[in-house]
């Protein structure tokens, strides 16, 4: 293929893969918890560059959610569970307090459906994952949850290997936030890095 050839393959391509898609932008600056809002008494706190959320005194679910609502999207973050780890990234949802309208994509130890999808305050689970997937996970190390919403379809990814893939009418109505979740309980630790979205 000459040079020319080349160049229009490439300029294709490229098309092709961002046609219609927004840029990737980082929800976490590093430094502070800027474009973000608390809910509830848990710790959420920036050290050595990372987002980290801790159960607070309190032992009570706790939130952290964007500013900025989002719809259709790809999500793509890391988080390193020490402790219980009983977490959660929620998409498009709302809060009163720290009573949560949405969904969670579960983050959980090992042998609890991490990469699910729970419905807060509602049906509960829409799905959880199969028995013979509860090995992606890596407890004690970094871990990558990719999510993509685009109305009522959501997928999810866990170490590059597929969770969930469900089409839900409830889901395709939906506005909010993106949000990180603290269990109730007490004695959870969950680090955060690399939270990057992009619209759809």
């Amino acid at each position: 293929m000459n040079k020319l050839g080349l160049l229009l393959l490439a300029v294709f391509l490229n098309a092709t893969v961002f046609a219609g898609n927004g840029e990737w932008k980082s929800l976490f600056n590093g430094k502070n918890l800027d474009g973000w809002k608390i809910h509830g008494t848990e710790k959420w706190y920036v050290e050595d560059g990372l987002l980290i959320c801790e159960s607070g005194p309190d032992a009570e679910y706790g939130y952290l959610s964007t500013e900025k609502f989002y719809d259709d999207f790809e999500l793509e973050v890391e988080f390193l569970q020490e402790a219980d780890g009983n977490s959660g990234v929620f998409f498009r949802s709302t809060f009163e307090g720290t009573k949560v309208s949405g969904w969670q994509v579960e983050v959980a130890p090992p042998n609890h459906d991490t990469g699910g999808i729970y419905e807060s305050y509602g049906r509960g689970w829409l799905v959880q994952i199969p028995d013979e997937k509860e090995d992606i996970l890596k407890m004690g190390e970094w871990n990558k949850l990719k999510i993509r919403a685009e109305g009522g379809h959501v997928t999810t990814w866990l170490n590059g290997q597929q969770m969930v893939d469900i089409n839900d009418e409830k889901i395709a109505e939906g506005k909010g936030s993106i949000a990180l979740q603290i269990h109730s309980g007490g004695g959870i630790k969950v680090k955060w890095r690399n939270l990057n979205v992009r619209e759809l």
